[in-house]
């Protein structure tokens, strides 16, 4: 099998289990415990989450540890919101991961926000002078992701991050899928929350972190034991937490290798698709995108029998964000960049991750060849 779907989940690294699982077994004491299990347990966590603000430009106190992306995402969005809901006025954009877009709906509907959303052009990016035009000092939040999941373009966040800073309106960024292919040095960044997943970079599924800057008041959702400062209550995952700190150190070790690595492989893949595959066309920004993301939509085909295709050679690929996995409807990123409906069901997505070489690169051009051949000609 050759696996392309590494935005969607990567592998857990065997660095990462070793370190965990002692606190899954002799140190599984919980960490508000006051008796010696539970100090070491503590103990554990405590440096768990120094490291990971250390990646992060940031105290440990503006360090909180979720269940995931989409909790944290939720957490900064809503929390910030809730936590000091001046002018009830969000502005995100119209590509950002449900778990983004969904909490504005929420805050709409229950809270009565007002949403507004930042157009991106054909290649999914936005473009800081309308957030300078738009944005006032009476606003709540910005919220804009700092590198897209389905298309892979990356956004000038530090740009806009200034630009909010400039009217002091507090600015959140999904970092999920930069983790591990960009910084997340939020100082440097200039944002002032940033949220992210640890399965995208060989930490188990069901952690992620939050950073808020500590200036900026945050409601919390959960309520009960005040764990994590009061802003996430329930008892803390350890092992998970040991998992994202070491996951995070062996990703930013590897970072400037492994992105030059895969960039040339990507742009190897890219070269051959679009050259073996007529009406190809590459989805996302063709400089400012994710070392590991390639996406096209192939005219006159449907993406999901191109990837049952596909999956047949052995590839294992997606035709977008594996949130919105089994959904008929075209992507809404692919819609907000202009594509047609019917264009934009014709997307696949191939993101690649450090395990990636260049003959499986070589054998899933190929096969893309083939797959896109073999629905084309059933479908005349």
């Amino acid at each position: 099998m050759i696996y392309l779907d590494a935005a969607a989940t990567t592998p857990v690294r065997r660095e990462v289990l070793e370190a965990m699982w002692p606190y899954l077994t002799g140190d599984f004491g919980n960490p508000s415990s006051t008796h010696s299990l539970g100090e070491r347990a503590a103990r554990a966590l405590a440096d768990a989450r120094a490291r990971v603000a250390r990646h992060l430009g940031a105290r440990a106190s503006e360090v909180t540890f979720t269940s995931g992306g989409t909790e944290a995402d939720n957490l900064a969005v809503k929390g910030i919101a809730l936590g000091a809901p001046r002018g009830r006025h969000i502005i995100t954009t119209p590509i950002e991961h449900e778990a983004v877009l969904e909490s504005c709906d929420y805050l709409r509907r229950h809270h009565g926000f007002r949403i507004s959303f930042l157009g991106v052009d054909h290649t999914g990016r936005v473009d800081p002078d309308e957030l300078a035009a738009r944005l006032s000092s009476d606003d709540t939040l910005v919220s804009v992701m700092y590198a897209n999941n389905e298309v892979g373009s990356i956004q000038p966040v530090a740009e806009l991050a200034a630009i909010a800073r400039a009217v002091k309106v507090p600015l959140h960024t999904d970092a999920v899928q930069a983790a591990g292919w960009l910084t997340l040095d939020a100082r440097a960044l200039g944002v002032d929350a940033l949220s992210f997943s640890g399965h995208k970079l060989g930490a188990p599924k069901g952690v992620g972190a939050l950073f808020v800057r500590g200036r900026v008041p945050l409601e919390p959702l959960m309520h009960g034991g005040g764990q994590e400062r009061g802003a996430r209550s329930g008892t803390e995952n350890v092992a998970a937490a040991v998992g994202l700190a070491l996951a995070l150190d062996l990703a930013a070790a590897e970072r400037e290798t492994q992105a030059a690595r895969v960039t040339a492989l990507r742009d190897g893949f890219v070269g051959e698709v679009l050259r073996r595959v007529p009406e190809a066309e590459l989805t996302g920004h063709p400089v400012h995108r994710l070392p590991g993301s390639a996406s096209f939509c192939f005219d006159g085909v449907s993406g999901e029998a191109v990837l049952l295709e596909l999956e047949r050679a052995g590839v294992v690929c997606s035709s977008g964000s594996a949130c919105a996995a089994g959904s008929d409807e075209p992507s809404h990123v692919l819609l907000a960049a202009g594509f047609p409906p019917e264009r934009a069901l014709t997307a696949v997505r191939f993101t690649f991750g450090g395990e990636s070489t260049e003959a499986d690169l070589a054998a899933a051009a190929t096969a893309v060849e083939a797959a896109v051949g073999a629905v084309r000609s059933l479908a005349r």
